[in-house]
């Protein structure tokens, strides 16, 4: 107050004890908050720079769970790709199976051959293509032999036809499906007409099955065909459920299929993941067709060898395809994973040089606190004994 005297040694006293109880108050708001710079008024410099560093921080904390749902989406693609290259060899066992199952058509007539009173022609039908054979007025078993096994040894039947031990019956043992046209055809060489059921290549059909002829690996073949289609259904389906979050990376190649992911606060440092058509189609592998190509003769369903070696050749084809989109996925797969760990780690770095410039050392201040609390008393005795000499002069007025 303006109307009190204090002495020098009391007034002395006073400001330190002042002094202390505003270092006592610091101290304790440090130990409450547990940093020594909780304001800009506390020290501008490391207040802002540590707001800068925890602004980062944050920042780059946030691009984790991207960059965590990218790897995520990549590890699904990876996976579909090699469940998919399991039914792509599926497939190849398949097509494998259809090439290792031999066609073949045996049988001896039931007739003695008569030689032909005119010009004759025999149609056949060797795995679905057509094929002649002329014999002429009077031609012998053998003539007609020679004939046959022409025709058909162009197609890949071999030399088909040959005669029993009487050498008056034809006999076929033929590495082919052998078909006859109609059922002239069949009688003119001595087998029975035919009654079984009659093959079919697409648009194109043979006479009835002759009783004396047996086929065998056709409907094995077209059995293994449809199976093969089947696994490239499965495919496609694969594909399409090889998604994480509403993306898929192996269900097409259009550019627009692509997955960006940001790896620093600006999108400054990122990588885009293109997508890939894994499906049948993007492998170029196609169905087998029973009806396919140009002449829709059935071919189609693994009856030639040569159409199966082709499949064979694009599942093959398919496999290295699929490798190196794996090999692809799985280069981007350990670059996101390595910038993953690269921000939590850089993240952690800028937290803590945020906390070395405004934290507090709480040992520091708790010691802090018990040498004020100290010094307080100390003062507080101080200033008891300067106002000693004011009790003294009191005394004698009393």
């Amino acid at each position: 107050m303006a109307g009190v005297t204090l002495s020098a040694a009391t007034r002395q006293n006073l400001l330190s004890l002042q002094d202390t109880a505003s270092l006592t108050s610091s101290t304790q708001n440090r130990l409450s908050t547990g940093k020594r710079v909780s304001s800009a008024l506390d020290n501008p410099t490391n207040f802002f720079t540590s707001q800068s560093l925890s602004n980062r921080s944050s920042d780059l904390s946030s691009l984790l769970d991207n960059i965590s749902n990218s790897v995520q989406t990549i590890q699904a693609a990876n996976q579909g790709i090699t469940s998919i290259q399991k039914l792509v060899d599926s497939a190849k066992s398949t097509a494998t199976q259809a090439l290792a199952t031999q066609i073949t058509t045996t049988g001896t007539a039931s007739t003695a051959f008569a030689k032909p009173t005119g010009a004759t022609t025999v149609s056949l039908l060797v795995n679905g293509t057509a094929t002649s054979a002329s014999l002429a007025s009077g031609d012998s078993i053998d003539q007609a032999i020679t004939k046959l096994n022409t025709a058909v040894g162009g197609q890949g039947a071999g030399n088909a036809f040959t005669k029993d031990v009487t050498g008056t019956k034809i006999v076929m043992s033929a590495s082919a499906d052998v078909e006859f046209a109609n059922t002239t055809d069949q009688t003119t060489l001595g087998f029975a007409a035919g009654s079984g059921v009659a093959a079919k290549y697409g648009s194109v059909s043979a006479a009835n099955q002759s009783g004396d002829l047996t086929v065998s690996g056709v409907k094995e073949r077209a059995a293994l065909a449809t199976q093969y289609n089947s696994l490239l259904t499965q495919i496609d389906q694969l594909a399409r459920d090889s998604s994480y979050n509403g993306v898929n990376l192996v269900s097409s190649s259009a550019s627009t299929n692509k997955m960006h992911i940001t790896f620093n606060e600006n999108d400054t440092s990122n990588l885009d993941v293109q997508g890939v058509d894994a499906t049948s189609g993007g492998l170029s592998l196609k169905p087998i067709n029973p009806d396919s190509g140009s002449t829709a003769d059935g071919k189609g369903s693994f009856l030639l060898d040569g159409d199966v070696k082709t499949t064979v050749n694009s599942l093959i084809s398919a496999t290295l395809t699929l490798r190196s989109q794996a090999s692809t996925f799985g280069s981007n797969l350990s670059v996101v994973q390595n910038r993953q760990d690269f921000t939590k780690r850089i993240a952690n770095v800028l937290d803590t040089g945020s906390s070395k410039l405004t934290d507090a050392d709480l040992n520091e201040e708790a010691a802090n606190s018990q040498a004020l609390t100290t010094r307080q008393s100390l003062g507080i005795s101080a200033l008891s004994l300067a106002n000693q000499a004011q009790q003294g002069v009191l005394q004698l007025l009393r």
